[in-house]
């Protein structure tokens, strides 16, 4: 039985068992990593940005002779951003390859294409069963980035404290747990918009506004993340000249997840990139003791923040993709298969 959820009104059981399911998923597809927990994982499933929202759908089992709720087998959900639609679905393993996972697909696109979306993106995780049932469905790889995963106790920290200060001269750099300080959020912002001209097909855009800056910090704090940043400041205009985000969230707390490093076009060629990286783990290893390792996601084309990381002792360790389809196309396929 599919029927529309929510994860705020949920009931404890429900979250449990959708927690089951999607560390039952993660012990098949990515079996190196850390099972999530429950802390937070309500606020993670329910918590958005202004201006998005988040649609989700269950699959669960019929209840027991006793009239004991049955398992939840399967979880869909769309996130309505922007102009594109970014779903994720969850099937149990010991389920897929019933059905269940295109019925879950169908009822998030149906929503999407009422809504009036044109286009429905998801991310894919390379060499995992996900792979061919997207491209079944008509899902077309639009972007690749290779994953790498950083093992903190192979870490050289005396080598690291040498690359924390490998930068040149005119530059100092900031450590602020939990976000910049207001004062610099404008400097940040404007350092964020670098990317704006680097068309990287990414589904979930930064944040370059300054105002929209702090409801993204925000919304990682009400979703149980807790960002880490490092900046590189330029000291004789106090401008930043270089960044770098590391969450860590409270449902994967051994693993933090990298999100932006960035270096300011005129400030390039100084270290930046590689010292703010290094102050960056050298502060979590005091701030976060429990950390164990860190992982980080980069475009292939990237080499330059690919050298930077092979030098800090990350590996390589799997291809994630993002796919997308038109809506209507997916619904229309989705419903002549019925």
């Amino acid at each position: 039985m599919v029927r529309e959820w929510d994860p705020r009104t949920a009931s404890s059981a429900e979250i449990a068992s959708l927690l089951d399911t999607l560390n039952a998923v993660l012990a098949v597809d990515l079996p190196r990593d850390p099972p999530w927990r429950e802390s937070s994982l309500r606020e993670y499933l329910s918590e958005v940005m202004p201006g998005e929202r988040r649609i989700s759908w269950v699959a669960q089992a019929e209840p027991a002779a006793n009239g004991t709720p049955g398992p939840i087998l399967g979880q869909v959900n769309v996130l309505l951003l922007g102009d594109i639609g970014v779903l994720e679905v969850l099937v149990h393993p010991s389920r897929r390859r019933g059905g269940l996972g295109r019925d879950l697909v169908l009822v998030a696109a149906r929503r999407a294409y009422q809504e009036g979306f044109q286009s429905i993106g998801v991310e894919v995780v390379g060499a995992t069963p996900a792979v061919a049932f997207y491209e079944s469905l008509g899902f077309s790889k639009e972007y690749v980035e290779t994953r790498s995963v950083l093992d903190l106790s192979a870490v050289d920290w005396a080598e690291l404290s040498e690359m924390a200060t490998g930068i040149g001269a005119g530059y100092h750099l900031e450590f602020c747990p939990g976000g910049p300080p207001d004062d610099l959020i404008d400097a940040y912002a404007r350092a964020k918009a670098e990317v704006r001209d680097v068309d990287d097909g990414e589904l979930r855009p930064s944040s370059y506004d300054p105002q929209r800056l702090r409801d993204s910090l925000d919304c990682l704090h009400r979703r149980g993340m807790k960002p880490y940043i490092v900046l590189a400041l330029h000291e004789q205009t106090g401008e930043v000249a270089g960044l770098t985000e590391v969450v860590v969230p409270a449902q994967h707390p051994t693993r933090a997840d990298q999100y932006d490093t960035i270096v300011v076009q005129d400030h390039r060629g100084y270290g930046i990139d590689r010292a703010i990286k290094a102050r960056m783990l050298l502060e979590l290893r005091s701030a976060e003791p429990k950390l164990t390792e860190v992982q980080t996601w980069n475009a292939q084309a990237n080499e330059a923040m690919l050298k930077v990381n092979a030098e800090l002792g990350y590996r390589p360790d799997r291809e994630w993709c993002e796919y997308s389809v038109d809506v209507a196309e997916l619904v229309h396929r989705l419903d002549a298969g019925r």
